[in-house]
Protein backbone atom coordinates (compact mmCIF):
# COMPACT_ATOMS: atom_id res chain seq x y z
CA UNK A 1 0.00 0.00 0.00
CA UNK A 2 1.70 3.50 -0.91
CA UNK A 3 2.23 6.32 1.63
CA UNK A 4 -0.67 8.36 0.14
CA UNK A 5 -3.33 5.72 0.38
CA UNK A 6 -1.96 5.63 4.15
CA UNK A 7 -2.03 9.49 4.75
CA UNK A 8 -6.17 9.10 2.89
CA UNK A 9 -6.76 6.56 5.13
CA UNK A 10 -5.77 8.44 8.34
CA UNK A 11 -7.48 10.64 7.09
CA UNK A 12 -11.00 9.10 6.80
CA UNK A 13 -10.09 7.80 10.16
CA UNK A 14 -9.80 11.28 11.97
CA UNK A 15 -12.31 12.78 10.07
CA UNK A 16 -14.81 10.29 11.24
CA UNK A 17 -14.01 10.61 14.79
CA UNK A 18 -14.30 14.00 14.48
CA UNK A 19 -17.71 13.73 12.79
CA UNK A 20 -18.82 11.51 15.98
CA UNK A 21 -17.09 13.79 18.35
CA UNK A 22 -19.22 17.07 16.39
CA UNK A 23 -22.45 15.22 16.66
CA UNK A 24 -22.10 14.72 20.57
CA UNK A 25 -21.14 17.73 21.40
CA UNK A 26 -24.11 18.87 19.49
CA UNK A 27 -26.33 17.07 20.83
CA UNK A 28 -25.16 17.57 24.15
CA UNK A 29 -25.36 21.67 23.94
CA UNK A 30 -29.03 21.65 22.19
CA UNK A 31 -27.51 23.20 18.91
CA UNK A 32 -29.94 23.98 16.26
CA UNK A 33 -32.56 22.42 18.60
CA UNK A 34 -35.38 22.71 15.54
CA UNK A 35 -33.31 20.83 13.06
CA UNK A 36 -31.89 18.10 15.18
CA UNK A 37 -35.15 16.36 16.00
CA UNK A 38 -36.43 16.55 12.76
CA UNK A 39 -33.19 14.57 11.31
CA UNK A 40 -33.63 12.04 13.98
CA UNK A 41 -37.55 11.68 13.16
CA UNK A 42 -36.57 11.23 9.77
CA UNK A 43 -33.59 8.21 10.84
CA UNK A 44 -36.06 6.91 12.81
CA UNK A 45 -38.97 6.50 9.66
CA UNK A 46 -36.17 5.18 7.61
CA UNK A 47 -34.98 2.19 9.92
CA UNK A 48 -38.78 1.17 10.99
CA UNK A 49 -39.50 0.79 7.17
CA UNK A 50 -36.24 -0.94 7.05
CA UNK A 51 -36.99 -3.19 9.79
CA UNK A 52 -34.76 -2.55 12.96
CA UNK A 53 -33.23 -5.27 14.57
CA UNK A 54 -33.20 -7.21 17.95
CA UNK A 55 -32.57 -4.52 20.55
CA UNK A 56 -29.42 -5.70 23.14
CA UNK A 57 -30.14 -6.41 26.75
CA UNK A 58 -29.17 -3.46 28.68
CA UNK A 59 -30.07 -0.75 26.03
CA UNK A 60 -33.34 0.03 28.30
CA UNK A 61 -30.97 0.89 31.31
CA UNK A 62 -28.65 2.94 29.10
CA UNK A 63 -31.60 5.04 27.87
CA UNK A 64 -33.13 5.73 31.55
CA UNK A 65 -29.16 5.97 32.46
CA UNK A 66 -28.75 9.05 30.08
CA UNK A 67 -31.68 10.64 31.28
CA UNK A 68 -33.27 10.87 28.20
CA UNK A 69 -37.77 11.64 28.25
CA UNK A 70 -39.99 8.23 29.23
CA UNK A 71 -41.04 8.35 25.52
CA UNK A 72 -38.03 7.58 24.47
CA UNK A 73 -38.65 4.03 23.71
CA UNK A 74 -36.11 0.94 22.86
CA UNK A 75 -37.70 0.66 19.42
CA UNK A 76 -37.19 4.19 18.77
CA UNK A 77 -33.46 4.07 19.03
CA UNK A 78 -32.71 0.66 17.20
CA UNK A 79 -35.26 2.51 14.72
CA UNK A 80 -32.26 5.56 14.67
CA UNK A 81 -28.94 2.68 14.52
CA UNK A 82 -30.88 1.44 11.66
CA UNK A 83 -31.77 4.65 9.57
CA UNK A 84 -28.27 5.92 10.50
CA UNK A 85 -25.96 2.75 9.17
CA UNK A 86 -27.80 3.50 5.70
CA UNK A 87 -27.45 6.80 5.41
CA UNK A 88 -23.95 6.58 6.19
CA UNK A 89 -23.42 3.84 3.83
CA UNK A 90 -25.14 5.77 0.81
CA UNK A 91 -22.56 8.41 1.42
CA UNK A 92 -19.62 6.43 1.93
CA UNK A 93 -19.73 4.93 -1.49
CA UNK A 94 -18.66 7.58 -3.71
CA UNK A 95 -15.90 7.76 -1.47
CA UNK A 96 -15.17 3.94 -0.83
CA UNK A 97 -15.27 3.87 -5.32
CA UNK A 98 -12.47 6.73 -4.97
CA UNK A 99 -10.11 4.97 -2.99
CA UNK A 100 -7.85 2.86 -4.37
CA UNK A 101 -7.08 -0.75 -3.47
CA UNK A 102 -8.37 -2.10 -0.70
CA UNK A 103 -9.47 1.35 1.11
CA UNK A 104 -12.64 1.16 -0.85
CA UNK A 105 -14.25 -1.96 0.87
CA UNK A 106 -12.89 -1.03 4.41
CA UNK A 107 -14.79 2.28 3.83
CA UNK A 108 -17.88 0.80 2.75
CA UNK A 109 -18.03 -1.28 5.60
CA UNK A 110 -17.00 1.08 8.34
CA UNK A 111 -19.22 3.48 7.07
CA UNK A 112 -22.58 1.61 8.24
CA UNK A 113 -20.55 0.53 11.16
CA UNK A 114 -19.92 3.92 12.33
CA UNK A 115 -23.96 5.03 11.37
CA UNK A 116 -25.07 2.37 13.41
CA UNK A 117 -23.13 2.83 16.34
CA UNK A 118 -23.54 6.40 17.17
CA UNK A 119 -26.22 5.99 18.99
CA UNK A 120 -24.39 4.44 21.42
CA UNK A 121 -21.44 6.94 21.39
CA UNK A 122 -24.02 9.84 22.22
CA UNK A 123 -25.85 7.54 24.70
CA UNK A 124 -22.76 7.11 26.63
CA UNK A 125 -20.85 10.89 26.45
CA UNK A 126 -24.41 11.62 28.23
CA UNK A 127 -23.88 8.63 30.47
CA UNK A 128 -20.67 9.96 31.43
CA UNK A 129 -21.50 13.73 31.68
CA UNK A 130 -24.71 13.33 33.86
CA UNK A 131 -22.86 10.74 36.27
CA UNK A 132 -20.06 13.24 37.00
CA UNK A 133 -22.66 16.30 37.27
CA UNK A 134 -24.37 14.10 39.60
CA UNK A 135 -21.67 12.75 41.74
CA UNK A 136 -20.61 16.17 42.41
CA UNK A 137 -23.82 17.40 43.76
CA UNK A 138 -24.81 14.17 45.62
CA UNK A 139 -23.15 14.84 49.07
CA UNK A 140 -24.91 18.67 48.90
CA UNK A 141 -28.06 16.43 47.99
CA UNK A 142 -28.03 14.18 51.22
CA UNK A 143 -26.79 16.83 53.49
CA UNK A 144 -30.27 18.86 52.46
CA UNK A 145 -32.22 15.43 52.84
CA UNK A 146 -31.10 14.87 56.32
CA UNK A 147 -31.42 18.44 57.34
CA UNK A 148 -35.11 18.62 55.75
CA UNK A 149 -36.10 15.06 57.55
CA UNK A 150 -34.67 15.95 60.94
CA UNK A 151 -36.54 19.59 60.81
CA UNK A 152 -39.77 16.73 60.48
CA UNK A 153 -40.62 16.45 56.72
CA UNK A 154 -41.84 13.14 55.57
CA UNK A 155 -39.13 11.19 52.86
CA UNK A 156 -41.06 12.54 49.99
CA UNK A 157 -41.86 16.13 51.29
CA UNK A 158 -37.81 16.53 51.82
CA UNK A 159 -37.16 14.96 48.05
CA UNK A 160 -39.09 17.67 46.94
CA UNK A 161 -37.82 20.74 48.72
CA UNK A 162 -34.37 19.46 48.51
CA UNK A 163 -35.29 18.95 44.35
CA UNK A 164 -36.69 22.42 44.31
CA UNK A 165 -34.08 24.72 45.66
CA UNK A 166 -30.92 22.96 44.00
CA UNK A 167 -29.90 23.01 40.41
CA UNK A 168 -28.97 19.89 37.95
CA UNK A 169 -29.62 16.67 36.74
CA UNK A 170 -29.84 14.95 40.29
CA UNK A 171 -32.19 17.57 41.37
CA UNK A 172 -34.08 17.21 38.40
CA UNK A 173 -34.77 13.47 39.10
CA UNK A 174 -35.77 14.21 42.69
CA UNK A 175 -38.41 16.84 41.94
CA UNK A 176 -39.76 14.21 39.07
CA UNK A 177 -40.00 11.31 42.02
CA UNK A 178 -41.65 13.49 44.65
CA UNK A 179 -44.48 14.64 42.38
CA UNK A 180 -45.23 11.37 41.06
CA UNK A 181 -45.17 9.81 44.84
CA UNK A 182 -47.92 12.92 45.92
CA UNK A 183 -49.93 11.52 42.78
CA UNK A 184 -50.45 8.33 44.86
CA UNK A 185 -48.08 6.45 43.15
CA UNK A 186 -46.29 3.82 45.34
CA UNK A 187 -42.41 5.06 46.97
CA UNK A 188 -41.26 1.99 46.22
CA UNK A 189 -42.61 1.99 42.45
CA UNK A 190 -40.88 5.43 42.40
CA UNK A 191 -37.71 4.67 43.90
CA UNK A 192 -36.81 1.95 41.59
CA UNK A 193 -36.96 4.12 38.28
CA UNK A 194 -34.75 7.06 39.97
CA UNK A 195 -32.08 4.24 40.40
CA UNK A 196 -31.78 3.38 37.09
CA UNK A 197 -31.89 7.08 35.74
CA UNK A 198 -29.59 8.23 37.96
CA UNK A 199 -25.56 6.72 37.07
CA UNK A 200 -23.56 7.50 39.64
CA UNK A 201 -22.46 5.48 43.30
CA UNK A 202 -24.63 6.57 45.92
CA UNK A 203 -28.07 6.38 44.96
CA UNK A 204 -28.72 2.49 45.40
CA UNK A 205 -27.69 2.69 49.26
CA UNK A 206 -29.60 6.11 49.20
CA UNK A 207 -32.67 4.48 47.63
CA UNK A 208 -32.58 1.75 50.10
CA UNK A 209 -32.65 3.67 53.18
CA UNK A 210 -35.69 5.28 52.36
CA UNK A 211 -37.82 2.21 51.25
CA UNK A 212 -36.13 1.15 55.07
CA UNK A 213 -37.64 4.26 56.22
CA UNK A 214 -41.05 3.66 54.89
CA UNK A 215 -41.34 0.10 55.46
CA UNK A 216 -39.32 -0.60 59.09
CA UNK A 217 -39.51 2.93 60.44
CA UNK A 218 -36.10 3.21 60.55
CA UNK A 219 -34.13 6.53 61.20
CA UNK A 220 -33.16 8.40 58.13
CA UNK A 221 -30.61 10.86 59.89
CA UNK A 222 -27.36 8.49 60.65
CA UNK A 223 -27.80 6.99 57.20
CA UNK A 224 -27.84 9.80 55.33
CA UNK A 225 -24.94 11.50 57.45
CA UNK A 226 -22.77 8.37 56.37
CA UNK A 227 -23.84 8.62 52.71
CA UNK A 228 -23.12 11.81 52.71
CA UNK A 229 -19.71 11.55 53.88
CA UNK A 230 -18.81 8.30 51.49
CA UNK A 231 -19.86 10.84 49.00
CA UNK A 232 -17.52 13.44 49.46
CA UNK A 233 -14.64 11.13 50.03
CA UNK A 234 -15.68 9.47 46.78
CA UNK A 235 -15.75 12.90 44.83
CA UNK A 236 -12.25 13.87 46.54
CA UNK A 237 -11.08 10.55 45.41
CA UNK A 238 -11.88 11.55 41.66
CA UNK A 239 -10.58 14.94 41.79
CA UNK A 240 -7.44 13.15 43.10
CA UNK A 241 -7.42 10.90 40.00
CA UNK A 242 -7.79 14.15 37.50
CA UNK A 243 -5.38 16.25 39.37
CA UNK A 244 -3.31 12.93 39.03
CA UNK A 245 -3.82 12.38 34.87
CA UNK A 246 -3.89 16.04 33.65
CA UNK A 247 0.01 16.59 35.15
CA UNK A 248 1.47 14.20 32.43
CA UNK A 249 -0.57 16.00 30.17
CA UNK A 250 1.08 19.65 30.79
CA UNK A 251 4.73 17.85 30.21
CA UNK A 252 3.60 16.61 27.03
CA UNK A 253 2.22 19.99 26.09
CA UNK A 254 5.46 21.78 27.47
CA UNK A 255 7.78 19.37 25.99
CA UNK A 256 5.96 19.37 22.57
CA UNK A 257 5.25 22.95 21.63
CA UNK A 258 6.39 25.19 24.72
CA UNK A 259 10.55 24.02 24.19
CA UNK A 260 10.46 23.35 20.79
CA UNK A 261 9.29 26.93 20.83
CA UNK A 262 11.41 28.91 22.95
CA UNK A 263 14.22 26.78 20.85
CA UNK A 264 13.17 28.77 17.76
CA UNK A 265 13.03 32.17 19.17
CA UNK A 266 16.60 31.26 20.73
CA UNK A 267 17.73 30.06 17.42
CA UNK A 268 15.94 33.01 15.60
CA UNK A 269 17.90 35.51 17.80
CA UNK A 270 21.02 33.67 17.14
CA UNK A 271 20.88 33.76 13.53
CA UNK A 272 19.97 37.23 13.37
CA UNK A 273 23.49 37.78 15.65
CA UNK A 274 25.68 35.57 13.51
CA UNK A 275 24.25 37.24 9.77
Amino acid sequence: MSLAALLAAAAAALAAAGIVDLAAVIGERGARPRRRPAVVAALARLGRRLGAPAPPADLERRIAASGAPPSLRVADVMAVKAGAALVALLAALPLAAALPGRLGPVVAIGAPTGGFLLPDLWLARRIRRRGRSMAGELADVLDLLRVAVAAGLSPGRALHEVGRRRHGPLAAELRAASARIDLGVPRATVLEPLERRCPTAGIAPLTAALLRAERHGAPLGPALTALATDARARHAQRLREHAARAAPKIQLVVALLLVPAVMLLVGAALAGALA
